[in-house]
């Protein structure tokens, strides 16, 4: 099997992104597992490597048209903005969301085009790169617009602790009531349900679905959507052979380390999932499930008080890149297991219910703060 070819946007050429791709991708293994292509640009790549230890100073680019030219044992580089754009080091403009847009429509075109086989993303700043051809909140969204084929995707926290999938992705906190429904509820559980079976191989996941209110709704008390919404959302996921627990009160659940008995959590929205997960592993990886591509990022932000002071943490964006190259391995294996399948006759005998006897939901007063 050939080497895999991945796509890795620079990002917000202001904050640690290069920092952290170059960190990454100077370590020798990765040239031995894969052929990586930063979308970006050299003379700016060149600016942040004298920042960095002295080690790094001697980085040379294999520069190419496109991904077709790649070499092997080499760090190769397309160029997607001028050498003349401006750098500032912590700061936000405009140039450097220009610069981000760039570099990410360049690698989503080749992506597209099946010229490289996974891409893995840099940090943007949500702001600077609005524009007419950019009006989305993040990778995640414009992501799902170009290879979402009119379904959705699921913003994943992924780490050695736990996989943590959100209902809502970034959007204003007073939003979120509205958009949690029933119909989403589900659509995410079965998106989650299938990329735990077909990225990370596992048979049967056991996936717990948080609250939404204090306490679980306090049976009415603290907000009726647990009765009203979420629970029946996860009844017709059960009927569907999702297996879904909950809804679990999220200070409790984490505080309990109740996490570590599932496959995932489903949280409502983007800080219910993110504070815990990141308190516990700040070097995890975001991956965009659902999608026929593969798309991994750090789990941080531009960090701009770090940039241009050789502090950034590269760990997160190596998990990154590791894990998209063993999603690549595990999709194609997936594919294969289920090739196929010689014909299945049941002959055991009927049973009203084959789903374990512990899948009733909780009851929400068993969330209360004793």
């Amino acid at each position: 099997m050939s080497k895999p070819i991945i796509a890795i946007t620079a990002g917000d050429i202001n904050g640690v992104g290069y920092e952290i791709l170059l960190k990454g991708i100077a370590d020798p293994h990765i040239c031995e597992i894969c052929k990586p292509i930063v979308y970006g640009n050299a003379k700016i790549a060149r600016v942040h490597l004298q920042t960095m230890d002295e080690e790094y100073h001697n980085l040379q680019f294999n520069l190419i048209q496109s991904p077709r030219e790649a070499k092997d044992g080499r760090l190769n580089l397309i160029t997607c903005y001028p050498d003349d754009t401006p750098v500032n080091l912590g700061e936000s403009t405009p140039e450097a969301g220009k610069a981000s847009y760039l570099s990410l429509e360049r690698a989503t075109n080749d992506l597209k085009e099946g010229l490289v086989d996974a891409l893995v993303t840099a940090p943007i700043n949500k702001e600077n790169i609005q524009s007419e051809t950019f009006r989305f909140s993040g990778h995640t969204e414009y992501l799902t617009q170009q290879f979402g084929h009119g379904g959705d995707s699921l913003m994943m926290m992924v780490s050695e602790m736990m996989r943590v999938a959100l209902v809502c992705n970034h959007v204003p906190l007073c939003k979120v009531p509205e958009m949690v429904t029933e119909e989403r509820i589900l659509h995410k559980l079965d998106v989650l349900n299938r990329t735990l079976q077909t990225d990370f191989m596992v048979r049967k996941p056991r996936i717990a679905v948080l609250a939404l209110n204090p306490h679980a709704g306090d049976n009415g008390l603290l907000g009726t959507e647990e009765q009203e919404i979420i629970i029946p959302a996860l009844r017709k996921a059960n009927e569907q052979g999702i297996w879904a627990f909950g809804p679990y009160s999220a200070d409790g659940f984490f505080g309990a380390g109740k996490y570590v008995h599932f496959d995932a959590v489903l949280a409502m929205y983007h800080d219910q999932g993110l504070i815990p997960f990141k308190s516990l592993d700040m070097n995890g990886v975001n991956f965009t499930a659902g999608l026929d591509i593969i798309r991994t990022s750090p789990d941080h932000g531009t960090a701009y008080d770090h940039a241009g002071k050789n502090t950034a943490n590269a760990q997160s964006f190596a998990h990154a890149l590791y894990m998209a190259i063993d999603l690549l391995r595990t999709r194609a294996e997936s594919k294969e297991l289920v090739k196929d399948p010689l014909p299945f006759e049941d002959k055991r005998p009927e049973r009203e219910n084959r789903q374990p006897k512990n899948l009733n939901f909780l009851n929400p007063t068993e969330n209360n703060d004793k």
